[in-house]
């Protein structure tokens, strides 16, 4: 009688420490994938923020070129003129 209480409070015991134990390897893989997703999201901030620097310097260099054909014809006229 004694060691079937026992018995029983044994099994009870072990089945709750699987479960325990289980719901611990659950939680550690859901901080896991947590961390990864927070990673991930780090990276693609990171990549808009690149994305964005791309798109000035793009648009600067364009603006550079206007500048300089723009520059550079103006100096041929003064030039063709200063040699009438």
């Amino acid at each position: 009688m004694l060691i079937d209480y026992l018995s029983d409070a044994a099994v009870e015991a072990i089945e709750q420490a699987a479960a325990e134990a289980a719901r611990a390897a659950a939680l550690a893989g859901i901080e896991r994938e947590a961390a990864v997703l927070r990673e991930a999201e780090r990276w693609r901030r990171e990549a808009v923020g690149y994305r964005q620097e791309v798109s000035r310097v793009k648009r600067a260099g364009v603006r550079n070129v206007v500048t300089a054909v723009l520059l550079g014809a103006l100096g041929g006229f003064v030039a063709g003129w200063a040699m009438k």
